[in-house]
């Protein structure tokens, strides 16, 4: 039932699918071919160590070559020169999932890069959006109505329309550049290796256009705000895969991707270390390094709370489970990269079905009718 309650929400993406414009804001200005010059473009060098100016808010626009599908993502793009930069597709990344066709086939891989415009399609570009909703729909979703897209001029992609600029271009399966290093979400860099290249065929433009940008780094930065509005936004559709989530909570020291809190409703043994699995099975959540599963009554966005249960309900023999498995493209902790360890705490109460046989001790609270007389004679105590 609790599943059936959501229904409604999804069928009103039906309603705010995108339309094609002929004419849009992002094409005032249209340069192709030698005209092209991304030094132009006041991209920044945002930490001493970086390996050059990246472009930190580009929406890359590609197309699935079996579905046609476009997605839309969020992935960091290094200036190597006028007409080249680097495209930093992460192998979980559905950007990275359609270049691999392209490579297989030898075929080069059309792309087209937004660079600014409404809220709504920049903050789905970081979304991690189930397979069925794509970022154009979502993004409509969030503006409640749909978004407007334009035909690129020599690429076959359609593009947000009130998109500052717009990068046209095609990456080359057979080249590849030392992109990086890079001063990333994490607070630490990311290494030079060799990424993929994007060749850029035009550039098109408002005639005012303002060049959007933001800064990562040690967090919390500017990126905390996009991470924060992910774990609200997406509580509903996690809790349609485990309605036995109540809440849940990412803190911005783990970026986002190293640590998920969560809060159940407690009902058979074992529970605890069955959500810890769920979560590990969907998803970008399969990315979580440290899961931490609560009783209902913690408030999870209380992190002193959550310390004081972990530190007196777990015992690291019964409740924490230690496996491996994938990790994110930026956790330098693990062995190999995107590969290593994990680790799920069962922080809930336990009974005798997991092996505890003695009783569970009450936690010590003041009586309301106590708390009322103080309440009521403060005045008389001095305050």
């Amino acid at each position: 039932m609790d599943k059936l309650g959501m229904l409604p929400k999804l069928a009103e993406l039906a309603n705010v699918f995108p339309k094609t414009v002929k004419k849009a804001p992002c094409q005032e200005v249209v340069l192709i071919g030698d005209q092209v010059d991304l030094s132009r473009l006041p991209v920044l060098k945002c930490w001493p160590a970086d390996g050059g100016r990246f472009i930190t808010l580009p929406m890359v626009c590609t197309v699935d070559p079996v579905t046609r599908i476009t997605n839309v993502g969020m992935y960091r793009m290094q200036i190597f020169d006028g007409r080249t930069t680097g495209m930093h597709w992460h192998k979980h990344k559905d950007g990275a999932r359609h270049y691999q066709h392209y490579e297989a086939a030898g075929k080069r891989m059309e792309a087209a890069v937004a660079i600014g415009g409404d809220p709504s399609i920049i903050y789905s570009s970081t979304a991690p959006l189930p397979p069925a909703i794509g970022e154009f729909i979502f993004a409509g979703f969030l503006r409640k109505k749909p978004l407007e897209l334009v035909q690129c001029r020599t690429v076959d992609i359609r593009v947000p329309a009130e998109a500052e600029f717009v990068l046209e271009g095609f990456v080359d399966p057979n080249e590849r550049r030392i992109e990086g290093p890079f001063g990333d979400h994490t607070g630490y860099y990311s290494e030079a290796d060799d990424y993929p290249v994007f060749h850029v065929t035009a550039v098109t433009h408002r005639k005012d256009a303002i060049y959007p940008a933001t800064l990562v780094g040690r967090p919390p930065q500017e990126d905390a705000y996009l991470g924060k509005a992910t774990e609200r936004i997406f509580l509903p559709l996690l809790q349609m895969v485990a309605p036995d989530i109540l809440d849940m909570d990412m803190p911005i020291e783990g970026v986002f991707h190293n640590n998920v809190i969560v809060r159940i409703r407690k009902r058979y043994p074992g529970h605890g270390k069955k959500v810890i699995n769920t979560i590990w099975g969907t998803g970008m959540l399969m990315l979580s390094k440290f899961v931490i599963v609560c009783d209902e009554d913690v408030n999870i966005h209380d992190y002193s709370e959550v310390t004081w249960k972990v530190m007196n309900h777990v015992d690291p023999q019964r409740d924490v489970v230690i496996t491996d498995g994938p990790l994110d493209i930026l956790d330098h902790s693990c062995p190999q990269t995107g590969f290593g360890g994990k680790m799920g705490i069962d922080a809930t109460r336990k009974g005798p079905g997991e092996g505890f046989t003695r009783p569970w001790p009450d936690e010590i609270k003041m009586s309301p009718e106590i708390q009322m007389i103080v309440e009521q004679r403060w005045k008389e105590y001095g305050f």
